[in-house]
């Protein structure tokens, strides 16, 4: 009777570990997806404001200064 017990305890603890790990598989999922989905969405954000930016603010851009440099 003794060593059922102490039988059911082991498998307890082992089973109790095994979902952990598991589980903690999933939970790295969950965070990890939307961060990479915000962080793509994020950085083509800022490359399209600062395509429209330099299409908008007139004045010096890298092409004229280089120009000028060669003269």
């Amino acid at each position: 009777m003794q060593s059922l017990n102490t039988l059911r305890k082991q498998l307890s603890i082992t089973l109790l570990v095994l979902m952990t790990v598991m589980l903690s598989g999933c939970l790295h999922k969950i965070i990890t997806v939307p961060v990479k989905v915000a962080y793509k969405t994020t950085k083509y954000t800022v490359k399209g404001t600062v395509a429209v930016a330099e299409a908008v603010i007139p004045g010096d851009s890298s092409s004229e200064s280089n120009a000028d440099k060669d003269k």
